[in-house]
């Protein structure tokens, strides 16, 4: 799924750049006010989580569906 940016010009939506997307398709869109809710050390949480993950997934280090669902189900 992309994401487009736009504005409000006089009531009317206006998408800031041109798109490829044929005529008549159907978006919906929905107002945000500043993105999302996080603080400046959640959103560096989130970002070190990532890169975390990141770099597990570059060095192999993985575990396959039903290890996972296993690890899951024993958490309860």
């Amino acid at each position: 799924m992309r994401a487009f940016k736009a504005h409000v010009r006089n009531g009317r939506i206006v998408v800031d750049k041109p798109t490829d997307l044929p005529d008549g398709t159907e978006l919906y869109l929905l107002p945000i006010k500043d993105g999302d809710e996080l603080g400046e050390e959640e959103r560096a949480a989130l970002h070190a989580a990532i890169e975390e993950a990141e770099n597990e997934l570059d060095a192999g280090q993985i575990v396959s569906e039903e290890d996972l669902w296993a690890r899951l189900r024993a958490i309860q």
